[in-house]
């Protein structure tokens, strides 16, 4: 986190803690606005990775899962780079200014993505540059939200996965049960901004921020996750964030037959459970069907829900979850309470790969 933002966000009411927002104060209030009303978060916990070069978009089109030719200065896209096993190394979103395309994805990730495919770059005319520090990155969601950036001027997207410029800054409308944007400028003009929202909206930390993803049921990929799913588990066929046709791709082969060929045995769920204390991503579920020390499933993420316990999204078994009783930690954990993601499980892909 750029220290004059740090020491802005501070002046804001913030408290922060490792470089992240925990709150502005109240998280229990947060929690619950989210889902009512305009809010903005800071984003200093995502980072951003830099792509350029005339070979840029050719040579993450031969890594990535879905297909980046179809990026464009006005349309960005959920991605994800898979290890040769086809397991995901780490989900993000990319989106192009100029002639550059980023990566937007958890700072935790950056190094990682970054060593992966440098590995891969050889004689290809591109860079990869860790550029987190020279953005900064705000979230806006609410029902008013698209009237309140165009009452200020700004350009806004229309339609999910837009993407709309001005000189200083970068805004990307993505999945929200309300208007939901990602904005992306320099420090003085996303200042500027923050203050001029500040008037309408709550701030928010990074949990009621991250209650937003998973309400919609989209992943995030962190060190504890990364490379345990295919992506397939966690839903991205069904989010729009696999291509099928775009030709080969570091771990194709696998992510192909699990379409065609395989039987996915596990995908992503959403759920409640009524404990006190977070659970981390990576923490274990069980169920009777299983053993004590076999899993049925993965917490992926997880936050505080506004109606208490804390609200995940969760890779588990599929028959399991269809028949039996998940528990969080250990057969006699609390249980999962499941609840209806916002997007189908289509019927024919269903009957393809389960």
């Amino acid at each position: 986190m750029k220290s004059e933002w740090k020491a802005f966000l501070v002046n804001k009411g913030a408290e922060i803690d490792n470089d992240r927002v925990s709150s502005f104060g109240n998280q229990v209030r947060e929690t619950r606005v989210v889902h009512t009303g305009n809010v903005i978060a800071d984003l200093s916990h995502h980072g951003l990775i830099a792509v350029h070069g005339e070979d840029a978009k050719t040579f993450l089109q031969g890594q990535l899962i879905n297909n980046v030719l179809e990026v464009s200065a006005g349309c960005s896209q959920l991605n994800a780079l898979c290890t040769p096993k086809g397991r995901v190394l780490a989900d993000f979103r990319v989106f192009q200014k100029q002639d550059t395309l980023y990566l937007s994805l958890p700072a935790e990730m950056v190094d990682d993505v970054i060593k992966r495919l440098r590995m891969y770059v050889l004689r290809a005319k591109v860079t990869l540059e860790d550029v987190s520090n020279s953005f900064i990155g705000v979230g806006f969601s609410g029902p008013t939200t698209d009237k309140e950036l165009a009452s200020l001027g700004f350009p806004v997207p229309a339609e999910l996965n837009q993407v709309t410029h001005t000189e200083e800054m970068s805004i990307l409308k993505i999945p929200g049960f309300h208007p939901r944007y990602l904005l992306y400028g320099d420090l003085e003009t996303m200042q500027q901004l923050w203050t001029k929202l500040d008037v309408h909206s709550a701030p928010v930390g990074y949990d009621p921020w991250q209650l937003l993803n998973i309400k919609v049921g989209v992943p995030v990929i962190v060190k504890q996750t990364s490379e345990l799913f295919v992506p397939q588990m966690l839903n991205l066929h069904l989010l729009g964030a696999i291509s099928f046709k775009k030709g080969c791709y570091t771990g194709q082969e696998v992510v192909a037959r699990m379409q065609y060929l395989g039987k996915l045995k596990k995908r992503m769920y959403l759920a409640n459970v009524d404990v006190n204390e977070k659970p981390q991503p990576g923490t274990k579920l069980y169920a009777k069907e299983f053993s004590e020390t076999q899993s049925c499933g993965t917490v992926v993420n997880s936050a505080q829900g506004a109606e208490g316990g804390y609200d995940l999204l969760a890779v588990t078994d599929i028959k399991t979850h269809d028949q039996h009783t998940v528990h969080l930690e250990r057969l006699d954990g609390p249980a999962l309470v499941f609840s209806e993601l916002p997007y189908p499980f289509d019927a024919e892909t269903t009957e393809k790969i389960s």
